[in-house]
């Protein structure tokens, strides 16, 4: 893995546990029923593609920040259920 990989894997790891704790902080007093919508669940083949795709794009691309959100409301709904 180069040095371009590891940086935008690690951005990802960092959103994802600044994101745990946001939830963990924010679900603990929240009721237990609510109105989560179902999130789709990809194939491991179509992540390792897209994350191979990624890698091609230009360091700082639109596309590679609209994902980093994308990652983050994605979690975000897990966490609501």
């Amino acid at each position: 893995m180069n040095e371009r990989q590891k940086s935008r894997r690690s951005n990802f790891a960092r959103r994802a546990i600044a994101l745990a704790i946001v939830t963990i902080s924010a679900t603990a007093c929240a009721p237990i029923a609510s109105n989560c919508p179902p999130v789709v669940e990809y194939p491991s083949v179509i992540e390792e593609r897209a994350a191979n795709e990624l890698d091609l794009l230009p360091p700082g691309s639109a596309i590679e920040e609209l994902l980093a959100d994308y990652y983050t409301l994605r979690a975000m709904v897990r966490a609501c259920r």
